[in-house]
């Protein structure tokens, strides 16, 4: 799926002058949601949608419940 950002779509405001704010993702399904904030990611963090960068599992740490 090919997204564009409309970088003109958003201005300030208060809340209740935003009628239709965010009808435009209901309706969609669970997995074109998770690609649409992919892809709002790579456009924050600067990096290919594509190609994402692999987590470093090296900060992560296992560690084994003390029996009570």
């Amino acid at each position: 799926m090919e997204f564009k950002l409309d970088r003109n779509a958003f201005r300030a405001g208060q809340a209740k002058d935003q009628v239709n704010y965010g009808m435009e993702y209901r309706g969609k399904s669970t997995s074109e949601l998770i690609e649409i904030a992919m892809f709002l990611n790579s456009i924050a963090y600067g990096f290919d949608p594509q190609n994402p960068p692999r987590m470093d599992k090296t900060v992560f740490s296992v560690r084994k419940q003390a029996d009570k």
